[in-house]
Parts: C-alpha cells; structure tokens; sequence
C-alpha cells in the first residue's frame, strides 16, 4: 500500500471560518523550572523507597540515569501485569510501572530516543505498539518530521525500536491509531497537514498511503482522530479556527473532504484536541487560546459535528492571560469532561448533561506543578496523572468518580519536560 512520495495528492481542504492572528496560541513549551534529577550516560540503577521518582538523562544521549520509588517504603518490583507509563518530551521517552493504588511510578527505561524529539505518543488498540511523534528540524536532509515506532515487551514493560519515517509535514504535533490498529494518523502543525501510515503486521510503519493539506491564512493542524465507528477522521486546526471533517476508508488508508468539509468555531478560538463522548453523541474540543471547550453533538451517519455551547475552561472573575489551554478528555463512565489550563495551572472539571450533552462546572484542581501540557485517566477513571512540563513532574490524583474531583495522592515523578503521560494497561493480555 505504499505509495511514492512525488505521487501523492495533496487533497486541498478550505476550512470554514476566519482565522485571526493571536499572540497567545504558542505551545507552552517554554523551558521553566530545574530539571529534575542527576544526568548521566551510563547508569541505570533503581533506588528502592521514598515516594518521588526521579528520572534524567542528557538531551540527545538516550541513554542515562532513572531512580524509582516502588510503594510507600520501599520493596519489591510490581507485578509484570502492572500497567504501564509511558512519558514523552523534548528529553526523550520513560517508561515506568504503575501502582494503581495511589499513582505511584517505578522506573522501568528512558531517556530513549531523545534527540528526536519525541513529544507525543500513541499506542495500538492491542497494546503492542507505541508509536511518537519526531518533531524534527529536518529528516534526510528535508525541512520534516516523522513518526517513530517501537514494539512493547508485556514481560519486563521495555521498548525496542523498529523503524521511523517521515510524518509528511513539519512540526508533527499529534499522532492517534484508527479504531482499528492498522493505521498511524498524525498532524503536522507547522505545515498544516495531516497524514496516514500503515502499521505493518511486525509494527513498522510503511511511508504514507495518503495525505492532505489546509489552505488558508495559517493552517495549524493539532489533533486527528477517527470517530467510533472508525469511518470518519477529523483534524482540528488551530490557526484557521475550525475542525476538517474527512471521509476514511479503514481498509485502505484513505481521506477526503467530507461535506460540509469543516466545522467552524468563534474566530480566535485555537482548537487544539478533541474527544468524543462515549456514547458516541457527542464531542468536546477544547480550545487553546480562547481558554474554553465547546461541545459538539455529532451525527454518525454523516460524519458531521455541529457546535453546540462553549463553556470557560477559568473560574469566574479570572482573567486568561497568561493562559491557554491543553488536553482534554472524558472520563470512562461519560459524566465528567477534564481540561488543562497552562498558566492557571489547573484541571478544570465539568459535568455532563447525559441528554444535551453540555457542560457544567464543577470546580478547579490546581495541577501541583507549573504548565499542564497533558493529562491522563485510567481506564477505570479512579486515578489521573498529570504531565507538568515546566515543573518536570508527573502528579498523581485520585478521581472521585460521583463528583468528579481531583485530589492529589501524594505521589510525584520527576520527569524532564514532560509533554505526554499515558497509561498502558497490560493486564489481560
């Protein structure tokens, strides 16, 4: 299914919506705060106890120094059926284990592949594969970046590398599986594209099967994923202020301009992830620089998304500069909706109407740390871990799941400039 790069479509997909020009839409990416930790070249000791986890390594090396608590005192290593971290960043990757009891993360590897910047990650619906972005400068000589993948060891949590190619576009910001596993979609940010790979059955990547381009003043693609039912795809593109809307054909690879072919957003919003309810009603975009999510009912016969209300990610009376926001999420049972505020420094939690599908606030929980880039729930939504960047930590919470608070477990990792934190669940496999 490969295809030669001089003979692939570029699809020109007009995006409804004026784009207007805004000061606030940069990543938060700024390097703030010490990096945690001692670096090193060698190593790799694990020291047993205590309740923060330390993690460093020199910026290109991949290779250096992890320390790990493992429970409350001390002790023996988790299960091998433990989940799964996995951390991403401008450092490199870290893997740990994960105590599901209170957040608690043991070093496992990392930094691996850090020269290449490899600040988000996605892994196969089988839990085999893990795939990261590049967010390189160039790729074989080319202004580019790529798509890395590794295979993931059940046994002892470790990744090896199989192979990396070109994301077909500058600044790849976001990478997600389809439905199915079989294909890598990733939107490349600075050159407003987005791409798909096909994922071998040994986990390699091949070159891109298909591929499509934004036009407009400043196309920012940030986000693609497919819908539930894995026929349609959508990339929200920051700087055009809308959400493209893309038929896909799950057996080849294919996308193209669904009609209407975008839905537009309030000019100046900076759309920057999405994600779907799931009941498959509804989805919620949260958008970066008007520091507020909106709420979309979708139509899954057609594919199309229509806005529906948009609700403040702040706390009344509080001024949004300074501040833009990152991840969003749902948790697993549908009633609660979760957004980061960089800036604020805060998860901003919502309730959801089950029939409008709208949202209502509920509260703030400050992140105990400083810009949170990104953010996770476990699959049972009883626990989050929080990816501060500029604070190099990853924070534990508890999730109470009738009110949809956050409150902090104590637990804290520190991490280098983390930029993606995910969970992994093993068990069962």
């Amino acid at each position: 299914m490969n295809v030669d790069r001089s003979r692939q479509r570029l699809l020109l997909c007009l995006a409804a919506g004026l784009w207007l020009g805004c000061s606030r839409c940069g990543d938060g990416t700024a390097n703030g705060g010490a990096t945690a930790g001692s670096s090193g070249a060698g190593g790799g000791g694990i020291s047993q106890g205590g309740a923060t986890t330390t993690a460093s390594g020199t910026g290109g090396s991949g290779t250096g120094s992890v320390g790990a608590s493992v429970g409350a005192g001390g002790g023996g290593a988790p299960p091998a059926v433990a989940p799964l971290v996995v951390v991403g960043g401008h450092k490199g990757i870290f893997v740990f284990r994960l105590d599901e009891a209170d957040g608690a993360l043991s070093a496992v590897e990392g930094p691996l592949d850090a020269e290449m910047n490899p600040t988000f990650l996605a892994v196969d619906p089988a839990r085999r594969r893990l795939f990261a972005v590049n967010e390189l400068d160039e790729m074989d000589g080319e202004a580019s970046g790529a798509v890395a993948a590794f295979r993931i060891d059940a046994g002892d949590g470790t990744l090896a590398f199989l192979n990396r190619v070109s994301s077909q576009g500058e600044g790849p910001a976001h990478l997600s599986l389809d439905r199915a596993g079989r294909f890598v979609l990733v939107a490349n940010y600075g050159g407003g594209t987005a791409a798909v790979l096909p994922v071998g059955d040994d986990g390699a990547l091949g070159e891109a099967v298909d591929q499509i381009a934004f036009d407009g003043r400043m196309p920012r693609s940030h986000h693609v994923v497919t819908d539930p039912d894995n026929r349609f795809a959508f990339v929200t593109n920051l700087g055009l202020d809308s959400i493209a809307q893309l038929t896909f054909d799950a057996d080849m690879g294919q996308v193209e301009p669904n009609d209407p072919a975008a839905v537009a957003l309030a000019a100046g919003a900076g759309p920057r992830h999405l994600d779907f309810h799931p009941n498959g009603r509804f989805a919620y975009v949260i958008n970066e620089t008007a520091d507020a999510i909106t709420t979309l009912s979708y139509d899954p016969s057609r594919g199309a998304l229509s806005a529906v209300a948009t609700v403040s990610t702040l706390p009344e009376g509080v001024s949004g500069r300074g501040n833009t926001c990152a991840e969003i999420q749902v948790s697993p049972s549908g009633k609660f909706v979760y957004g980061s505020n960089r800036g604020h420094d805060s998860i901003a939690i919502f309730a959801v109407d089950p029939d409008q599908g709208t949202l209502s606030p509920v509260g703030h929980a400050p992140t105990e740390g400083m810009t949170p880039r990104h953010f996770q729930l476990s699959p049972s939504g009883a626990l989050m871990l929080v990816a501060n960047q500029d604070s190099d930590s990853i924070v534990a919470f508890r999730v109470d799941e009738a009110t949809g608070a956050l409150e902090p477990t104590g637990r804290v990792t520190a991490v280098p400039e983390p930029t993606y934190v995910g969970i992994v669940a093993l068990s069962g496999r």
